[in-house]
């Protein structure tokens, strides 16, 4: 599912103008983002927290060059889903399989 697509869907469901509810989505999108910037985890209760964690600094191979270097610390982003969202999930999967 695409952004615009969410956005017709909130917009359809609400009946709220979709330039409003693109405005909004945009905004939580750039206020999560910014905050984790920030070093900050973000926490939706019954959805799922973004987490800032932090990945070792490790050796890798090139093997064009045939050389080991060195990859540095670094931060990525993360997702984990609440065991409400997990288990929902999981329910209606297994339901389609039947």
């Amino acid at each position: 599912m695409t952004k615009a697509e969410i956005v017709s869907t909130i917009a359809k469901r609400s009946g709220i103008d979709r330039a409003c509810v693109l405005s909004v989505v945009e905004g939580f999108i750039e206020t999560v983002t910014n905050s984790m910037i920030e070093g900050n985890n973000v926490y939706l209760r019954g959805f799922g927290s973004f987490v800032v964690k932090k990945r070792a600094a490790k050796a890798a191979r090139h093997i064009k060059q045939n050389k080991t270097i060195l990859i540095p610390e670094r931060s990525v982003p993360t997702f984990k889903p609440s065991h409400y969202f997990s288990d929902a999930l999981r329910k209606n999967l297994d339901e389609k399989k039947k």
